[in-house]
């Protein structure tokens, strides 16, 4: 098949950690050809879906990882399969490459489907589930997010539509900050924030289990740095191999149908506890760490998946 990735630089990613050049690489094994486009390249022109970018291959030498061919134009119904594979934020250029994406339904598989990526941001689906998630406030208004904070006491304070740990906040009861941290958010940005009742298992680690068109493969522990309430990889967070509990299963079980109907064949989950905190659809990452642990090819139950539904 031919794949084109819409990602971030390809000659950035950590080739260790990186799930895109884990999927990349895969790929390329199964012997599908790769092209590689940034985000700013996609256009609509006069009915045509295009992109800018350039076919490549990839190996794992860190710094010599992907060899890129030369800048061409390429029409996007020419490909088997697009992956949506940006990080966020999810703002506005975001939102519009879904937009853009979504015209090549009839004729291309674009993985996550991007309309049900759009509509389900990783921290607005759990909405959907209240009794799998804990106590959760969705506002801009202080006053409201005051009255979360008071009713709770210890909660963790975050931005809407951020990823990777960044701007999260815990706010213990004898925090004074919540008024100058709304300031700061609100100065810069109009998008609502999110307060969540703290969890204190978040210690023990910060689960990311992974689904492949709805059905766990498996998962990674990830427990915060020494001091740090944060346990995304970015900030420091040390992966650990952990198991599948009852609880985990239960909580795929209720949530795996719908992304299986929705077309979001790669998704990771966050789980603190017996909560589920986080349904991540945009661009997840985890699969080299499970792979590592596990010794499972979690890249090539995701290519089969894909590969069923473009035979």
């Amino acid at each position: 098949m031919k794949i084109a990735f819409q990602m971030d630089p390809i000659a950035d990613v950590n080739i260790d950690a990186d799930s895109s050049f884990r999927l990349a690489e895969e790929a390329q094994a199964r012997g599908h050809t790769l092209f590689f486009y940034a985000p700013d390249q996609l256009a609509y022109q006069e009915g045509r879906m295009t992109a800018r970018g350039h076919d490549f291959t990839v190996q794992r030498v860190q710094g010599d990882h992907a060899h890129l061919g030369p800048l061409r134009e390429v029409d996007l119904t020419d490909f088997d399969v697009i992956w949506l594979r940006q990080d966020p934020p999810f703002d506005m250029h975001y939102i519009t490459t879904t937009h853009l994406l979504d015209r090549l339904a009839l004729d291309v598989l674009v993985v996550n489907d991007p309309f049900w990526v759009r509509n389900y941001p990783e921290k607005l689906l759990v909405l959907d589930f209240p009794d799998l998630t804990p106590p959760t406030t969705i506002a801009r208004d202080l006053d409201t997010i005051k009255a979360f904070k008071a009713k709770h006491g210890d909660v963790i304070l975050k931005p809407l539509y951020g990823n990777g740990g960044a701007g999260v906040f815990r706010l213990t009861p004898e925090d004074r900050n919540l008024s100058s941290l709304h300031e700061l958010f609100t100065g810069f940005s109009r998008e609502p924030l999110i307060v969540q009742k703290f969890l204190p298992d978040v210690s023990n680690g910060d689960k990311r289990v992974i689904l492949v068109d709805g059905e766990p493969v498996g998962a990674i522990n990830r427990v915060p740095a020494a001091g740090e309430t944060r346990s995304n990889m970015h900030v420091g967070g040390r992966p650990e191999k952990i198991g599948l509990s009852d609880r985990d299963l239960e909580i795929c079980a209720r949530i795996g149908p719908l992304l299986k109907e929705k077309g979001q064949v790669f998704v990771g989950i966050d789980v603190i506890g017996d909560y589920l905190t986080e349904i991540n659809v945009t661009s997840p990452t985890g699969i080299q760490e499970l792979e590592r642990f596990d010794g499972v090819n979690i890249a090539a139950k995701i290519w089969e998946a894909i590969e069923a539904k473009r035979p």
